[in-house]
């Protein structure tokens, strides 16, 4: 598989960021009331996360390595303001439903960990697709989240009758327990499925963050595969450049 590839499948599969890492869960519990709430949360944050992984992955080498974290704020702020306004000027019914959940986009953590993570690390290309496919993730577990949701709770799916008339609908999951309930049902189909690859010797527990190493699984307080080459020699980071 190439690298764009691997990226992409990553994202959707390996390390789903809501069903494997468990990340971004606060627009993910929150937004999910409709299938379409989730698709235009997933798509927006998808648009700022292969954006942001782009730019920051150009300036890897200007940025030093001491003011990265703000630097990255910036750069992701910058797109999420544009997406916003896009989105009141396109779309202006998505961008009151999701109401104040897009600025937060700026501090979701999907965005800051895969830019601190891979982007600030890796070459363009491969963090461009590693955006994406995250971003790609995301949507799909929003999306599926929002539908299971909007089904059971309304009877319906992106807003078209699918129920027969003598369904009663379980408000519950139209209210914040149902987006625990789903999430949770979910997470154990995820796991059910994983668990039976594994026994058939397919297993994706091998996590593959940029350096193909069993991240969930690793001890180290810090990990030393982005400062240290094979030999164990220290790399050269931004602020050695700029002390030189």
């Amino acid at each position: 598989m190439n690298k764009a590839g691997e990226r992409l499948f990553n994202g959707l599969v390996k390390e789903n960021p809501t069903f494997v890492l468990m990340l971004g869960m606060c627009p993910t519990l929150a937004v999910t009331t409709s299938a379409m709430n989730g698709l235009g949360m997933g798509l927006t944050t998808m648009v700022v996360l292969a954006l942001s992984n782009l730019i920051i992955s150009l300036l890897r080498n200007i940025i030093p390595n001491r003011v990265r974290i703000p630097a990255f704020i910036v750069i992701i702020a910058s797109f999420v303001t544009a997406v916003q306004l896009l989105l009141e000027a396109f779309i202006p019914a998505l961008n009151k439903s999701l109401g104040v959940y897009i600025p937060l986009i700026v501090v979701n953590c999907i965005i800051l960990g895969r830019a601190e993570s891979y982007a600030y690390s890796n070459p363009v290309i491969p963090s461009l697709f590693d955006g994406i496919g995250m971003g790609l993730g995301f949507t799909f577990a929003l999306t599926c989240i929002g539908a299971v949701r909007e089904l059971l709770g309304a009877g319906e799916l992106f807003g078209l009758e699918l129920m027969p008339d003598s369904f009663v609908p379980i408000r519950i999951f139209g209210q914040a327990p149902g987006a625990f309930f789903v999430l949770a049902a979910l997470v154990a189909l995820q796991n059910y499925i994983k668990n039976v690859r594994k026994k058939a010797g397919k297993s994706y527990e091998k996590i593959g963050s940029g350096c193909s190493e069993d991240c969930m699984n690793c001890s180290e307080k810090g990990c030393t595969k982005r400062f240290y080459d094979e030999n164990g020699a220290q790399k050269a980071t931004n602020t050695d450049k700029e002390d030189r």
